[in-house]
């Protein structure tokens, strides 16, 4: 269930809305974002809203489900390359951003989907 947040902070009794982007599903403190096939500046936003929900005591846990690098190769023998390019969301993408904290102190569970989740016959 894709959840939004209205979220605001008082200073000196003036109301200050925080901006924040909606997950695709939240349920009980755990936020799950996929990210396919979109721009890698999405992992920036996912990572640091999964931040700002963790310090406000709003999110226990983030989960971000993405696919591994290594399916660039499948997609072009299957003639799909110029669909998924490198410039995407993927693995190798993500990487960076989490090993340089952008997540803070949010707790995460990364999910990679690579070539052993492709079934030809299905």
């Amino acid at each position: 269930m894709t959840k939004s947040f209205d979220i605001e902070i008082r200073v000196d009794r003036k109301t200050i809305p925080v901006p924040t982007h909606k997950i695709d599903n939240f349920k009980n403190r755990v936020g799950v974002e996929v990210e396919w096939n979109n721009k890698t500046e999405f992992y920036d936003r996912d990572l640091n809203n999964f931040r700002l929900l963790r310090e406000l005591r709003v999110l226990s846990v983030g989960v971000i489900i993405t696919r591994l690098s290594e399916l660039q190769s499948l997609f072009d023998e299957l003639g799909k390359g110029t669909s998924y390019g490198q410039s995407t969301t993927h693995w190798d993408k993500l990487m960076p951003k989490v090993e340089g904290g952008a997540a803070g102190g949010c707790p995460l569970l990364l999910v990679g989907m690579g070539k052993a989740c492709y079934d030809p016959n299905s």
